[in-house]
């Protein structure tokens, strides 16, 4: 079944691609034990170099569920990243961490999920943890970025936008001209809050902004507890939902410094007092990994910042708490 699968897949490839002058498929065989292998894409000069610095990649959609792509289901970034964080606890020979994030945030629950598994990891391993911002390290992935001990930025990154979003929509106004009436029987005045067959009403809002406000206080705790030189006043200054430049980041006090993946690597080796180490990624079998700018491979297309496969997570028919970055904020914060 799995062969006939590869030949579909490189059957449908070829078709469009379009199979010409100079262009080859390779099909070969793969390990059928799913689970996470261990890839060295860099080491150090010496015989018996151990210590291991390893890569976690954060990338996409931090949501709760797993998503559907041509080939099949993809994982759950909540699972796969805890897995991950758990063979890299298991291992005596890691002696830092560095979280490569590129995400709009997500889900508030599956951000606080990724940022409680982080901080347990820490507790019980007490090794450095790196965190570096790529292209976007916005709203719930700059909470997770808090968990860890130091934040690099890319100069370009896009990193930020401190706050929650409730996100709902109404139906009401259509379905009216339409001629469609919808009535919910409930057992009590509030259960059908946020339908989207009817308007938000002040009652709704009243409701749904004090659920907004207890997760914003609690992603200032988050945010002041991550960057100690930052006291609450200051972290509620800059929490206004807007981003931020890995330079104003810096700048800011948001980030430590501004870099890439191998200062960050560099910065982890430093913090964990090995004079030689092994850089690892931990990827499905059929992951190939080349340097430590390899990208994960699940990661969904992004378009305008956005994962593509919103509609799949934002379930229609339920308000969605959020920490995400749906990329109305605009940067440009002044200086500490």
């Amino acid at each position: 079944m799995r062969t006939r699968i590869v030949l579909l897949a490189a059957a449908w490839a070829c078709l469009a691609a379009g199979c010409g002058q100079n262009m080859g498929y390779i099909i070969k065989p793969v390990a059928v034990n799913e689970e996470l292998q261990e890839t060295v894409v860099s080491r150090d000069p010496g015989l018996f170099v151990t210590d291991k610095v390893a890569i976690v990649d954060v990338d996409g959609l931090l949501m709760n569920v797993r998503s559907h792509g041509l080939f099949g289901p993809r994982d759950n970034p909540v699972s796969l990243f805890a897995e991950k964080i758990e063979k890299a606890q298991k291992d005596r020979d890691v002696r830092a961490v560095v979280l490569r994030i590129n995400s709009p945030g997500g889900g508030v629950t599956a951000t606080d999920l990724m940022y409680r598994r982080l901080a347990e990891f820490k507790k019980e391993r007490n090794v450095p943890v790196v965190a570096v911002i790529e292209d976007v390290g916005a709203s719930g992935a700059y909470y997770l970025a808090c968990g860890a001990d130091a934040i690099i930025a890319a100069p370009t990154a896009v990193t930020g936008s401190i706050g929650v979003l409730a996100q709902t929509f109404s139906l009401a106004g259509t379905m009216a001209k339409l001629g469609i009436d919808a009535k919910a029987i409930t057992s009590g005045p509030m259960k059908d809050m946020a339908s989207p067959f009817k308007p938000l009403d002040e009652a709704d809002q009243k409701v749904l902004h004090a659920i907004v406000t207890e997760l914003h206080g609690r992603f200032l705790e988050v945010v002041a507890s991550g960057r100690p030189a930052l006291d609450r006043e200051a972290v509620k200054t800059l929490a206004d939902g807007r981003v931020y430049t890995g330079v104003q980041a810096a700048a800011n006090g948001l980030a430590d410094s501004t870099g890439d993946v191998k200062d960050a690597v560099a910065l982890a080796k430093q913090r964990s007092g090995s004079k030689a180490v092994k850089v690892v990624m931990y990827d499905r079998p059929w992951g190939y990994k080349a340097n430590v700018y390899s990208a994960a491979p699940l990661g969904g297309m992004q378009m305008n910042l956005l994962n593509i496969s919103v509609p799949d997570v934002m379930t229609w028919f339920q308000p969605q708490f959020l920490y995400l970055w749906t990329g109305s904020g605009s940067g440009g914060a002044a200086g500490p």
